[in-house]
């Protein structure tokens, strides 16, 4: 039999209630550690990228400033010059090397985008569109040039020359002489790498704002 102590309060319940003490303030103890360390970043972690993911407070009026920037002018201009200076750098890596480079056309699709972005800061379905159909028309223009100076090499003369000589009779002889299959491939391949590349790379704020004044005009 326990003794008692104090209105029948026992040695063992007063040890029970003391150990229920102790689990209680070792429990809690316990979970304010976890918590510390689930609160320190581990070193082994990577930061996020993005934070907490919370967009910055955008607004239509940021999104019309995003839209008004843009060129189509600027676009095509810039897409144009780039075909052209390409096109006579492969003219003269064919000539010093004696060979055609068909896989050019991709870089030439990259190199197109590329330009359409930076002039254009075009943000909607214009500027893929805009770099698709230059990089096709690029293409074709290209490969007949880099034909044609070809031809004169083996004729002795000059590309100007060949490309005057050839009449509406012989341009689709020239054509069939000048397209493989392999050329069409290339061609659309790298006009979809035009397209991808075309269009600015917005922000999640950007690319919201953007949003908001489109949504903003469509009910206007």
């Amino acid at each position: 039999m326990s003794t008692t102590l104090f209105s029948g309060i026992s040695y063992s319940g007063l040890t029970n209630v003391s150990s229920n003490i102790l689990i209680i303030a070792d429990g809690s103890a316990t979970s304010r550690y976890y918590s510390d360390m689930s609160d320190t970043q581990s070193p082994l972690r990577l930061r996020k990228k993005h934070g907490s993911g919370a967009l910055r407070d955008a607004t239509a009026a940021d999104g019309k400033r995003l839209v008004d920037v843009q060129s189509v002018r600027n676009a095509i201009l810039a897409g144009l010059v780039t075909v052209i200076i390409f096109s006579l750098f492969w003219i003269l890596l064919s000539d010093l090397t004696n060979r055609v480079f068909p896989w050019f056309t991709v870089a030439l699709g990259f190199l197109v985008g590329y330009s359409v972005r930076l002039a254009g800061r075009g943000t909607d379905w214009r500027f893929p569109l805009i770099a698709a159909v230059i990089t096709i028309a690029g293409a074709l223009f290209a490969n007949v040039l880099v034909a044609a100076s070809v031809t004169a090499e083996g004729f002795d003369t000059g590309t100007l020359q060949i490309l005057r000589a050839v009449t509406s009779m012989t341009w689709p002889v020239f054509f069939d002489e000048v397209l493989t299959i392999a050329d069409v491939f290339f061609a659309v391949v790298a006009a979809g790498l035009a397209a991808f590349y075309a269009n600015r790379r917005l922000t999640r704020s950007q690319y919201h704002a953007v949003r908001l004044w489109n949504e903003e005009q469509r009910r206007d």
